[in-house]
């Protein structure tokens, strides 16, 4: 079968190149001398990132439909030579991988598996899992320590996916909870809760977006009382923060629709459909898919005779949480400016790529330390662990360049200029929010960046939002809530694509330290965030155009929508599985 995929994946793809070679008249209308490909901001730079994602869902070959849609975006910029297209393929992964944000991210997703292999073959992880088999005795209480999991680490989504993921893993398969569903646990909750958290690794980011849009429109309007006015809003701009984060409502929800799935004990739709195989002990994985993490390796399997102590494994995850933690402090105090002060402040000055990278050394040093000093290990069979671990993610770190690939291109051809330029034509005030949550979830999905997408809508966004006349006089000014609901609908849309698009980093991630099938874990996952999506929009982004009404109605009754939503159409997975032990008994 998986045979027939990639002969499937070949053809589709070589039909596509021979198209390209015969559209030879477009060659001459482009003029290779030219800096931007004349297709730069048109609906042709939707091809590349919907290729590499429909390849992707179709034939399951990740890999391969990512290089696929790099590839056929760089045709597009070179004038469709194919060899000149591939040269510049390469240089973009080239490009992707020597960014110094990446390798951070690259090298501290290394050092956290690394961490993970000593810790499993020194018998810490194992000794984890029989702690926790004492409180998380059923599948519903290792889901709910899961989701709670979250809350201890929200001050990042790449460490709370990272390190939640790694360190659930065995006691959910243990529990029989297919990795899809731990996968979206984690997934689900990260992102949401770093997007709507005052003190994160994203509030600088999105203050500083905020701030800078009202700037350079204060600056550009030749309204003195008008540019005045936008300027006291540019110096407030956290204050503005704050009061958006009520209309927050796609992250608000699918964090309360996580816990609705596990207190209820309800799926529908694929996650049903793996539910089920786990709890009836068919694998917490599908048959023939094709995991982002190997877990099977030897040097990851605990030495018989020795001892599991969970110490071993607790130790190094506190160290990793408490070093992040000062290393946002500490970097975060020496970047702040003058008048700056508190702890949001000094969070939102932190350089998070930094605080992760010590953290997860510190974490391999506490790791190796523990198991070499009980003499579990010896220091060479700890170095080899420890290379087993960086080993075991390498498929994901491969795929991970390839989506940072095929993010630079997208934003090389002008994907993310052509979808924020649908903003600018005339529509009613009313329909902002709706329309610009529409518009920051598509970016998303086709670029699998929410920060790019943010960096792309709110300098469109916010002046629009102006210009149309909603947040005149900012707060208590008139139409202020439909100001508020396009600035966190831009946040709220680049977390929802994010979670529906399998070129997202932070969804390779999540497949990755769940040890999931990264195509599984958008299948799962995609019916419950379109779900959430729209229960959102309807009681939320689109009711946010009137001011009269309170958010928080609306993430009320979007609480009782999802709600009768699972109660009426969620089965549960375990009834299932005690049907068919009960009918195969009467057989």
């Amino acid at each position: 079968m998986m045979n027939a995929k990639r002969w499937m994946f070949l053809l589709i793809t070589a039909g596509l190149s021979i198209l390209l070679a015969g559209w030879a008249d477009l060659h001459a209308f482009v003029d290779l001398q030219e800096e931007a490909s004349p297709f730069y901001g048109t609906w042709i730079s939707l091809v590349p990132p919907l290729v590499a994602i429909g390849l992707a869902l179709i034939t399951r070959e990740v890999v391969l439909s990512l290089f696929a849609g790099i590839w056929i975006g760089a045709l597009f910029i070179v004038g469709f030579n194919p060899l000149e297209g591939t040269a510049h393929s390469l240089d973009v992964l080239t490009g992707a991988l020597v960014n110094a944000d990446h390798i951070a991210i690259i090298v501290f997703s290394l050092f956290l598996g690394g961490m993970v292999g000593v810790m499993s073959r020194g018998g810490g992880t194992m000794g984890i899992v029989d702690l926790l088999g004492s409180f998380a005795t059923t599948r519903k209480k290792g889901q709910l320590f899961s989701w709670a999991s979250a809350l201890f680490i929200f001050f990042d989504d790449y460490a709370n996916t990272l390190i939640r993921g790694n360190a659930l893993r065995p006691m959910t398969d243990r529990l029989k909870i297919s990795r899809e569903k731990l996968s979206y646990i984690v997934d689900s909750t990260a992102a949401p809760l770093a997007v709507s958290a005052v003190i994160t690794t994203w509030i600088g980011f999105e203050i500083t977006q905020i701030q800078n849009a009202l700037t350079g429109l204060a600056e550009s309007t030749e309204n003195a009382a008008l540019a005045t006015q936008l300027q006291a809003g540019a110096d407030n701009a956290f204050i503005i923060f704050l009061h958006s984060l009520p209309y927050l409502f796609y992250p608000i929800l699918a964090l309360a629709f996580v816990l609705m799935t596990i207190v209820m004990k309800k799926e529908f739709g694929p996650m049903l459909e793996a539910e089920r195989r786990a709890a009836s002990g068919g694998g917490v994985i599908r048959e023939g898919s094709m995991p982002a993490t190997d877990t099977t390796l030897d040097t990851l399997q605990p030495i018989e005779g020795k001892p599991k102590r969970w110490v071993n494994a607790a130790l190094p995850v506190v160290s990793v949480i408490v070093v992040a933690l000062y290393g946002l402090y500490s970097t975060g105090s020496s970047a702040m400016g003058p008048g700056e002060s508190g702890l949001t402040a000094i969070i939102g000055n932190a350089d998070p790529f930094a605080a992760l990278l010590w953290a997860s050394f510190t974490g391999c040093v506490v790791a190796i330390s523990l198991v070499v000093f009980q003499k579990i290990l010896t220091l060479s069979q700890a170095i080899e662990s420890w290379i087993g671990g960086m080993q075991s993610m390498l498929i994901a770190v491969v795929i991970l360049i390839l989506a940072w690939g095929l993010g630079g291109i997208t934003q090389e051809i002008g994907t993310g200029t052509y979808l924020a330029s649908m903003l600018q034509d005339s529509l009613p005030l009313s329909l902002l929010p709706g329309l610009v949550f529409f518009i920051a979830a598509v970016t998303a999905f086709s670029t699998g960046t929410s920060w790019g997408t943010m960096a792309i809508l709110f300098p469109v966004v916010v002046p629009l939002s102006i210009a149309m006349g909603a947040g005149v006089g900012f707060a208590g000014g008139e139409n202020y809530g439909i100001l508020l609901g396009a600035i966190s609908s831009v946040m709220a849309g680049a977390v929802f694509g994010d979670h529906c698009s399998p070129i997202s980093d932070t969804t390779v991630l999540s497949s990755m330290s769940s040890a999931c099938d990264l195509i599984d874990h958008v299948r799962t996952q995609l019916p419950y965030a379109l779900v959430v999506a729209f229960v959102a929009l309807a009681v939320g982004e689109l009711p946010a155009s009137f001011d009269f009404i309170h958010p928080v109605w609306g993430l009320l009754a979007g609480l009782v929508i999802l709600y009768l939503i699972l109660k009426f159409y969620g089965e549960n997975p375990e009834e299932f599985e005690a049907e068919s032990s009960e009918k195969k008994s009467a057989a």
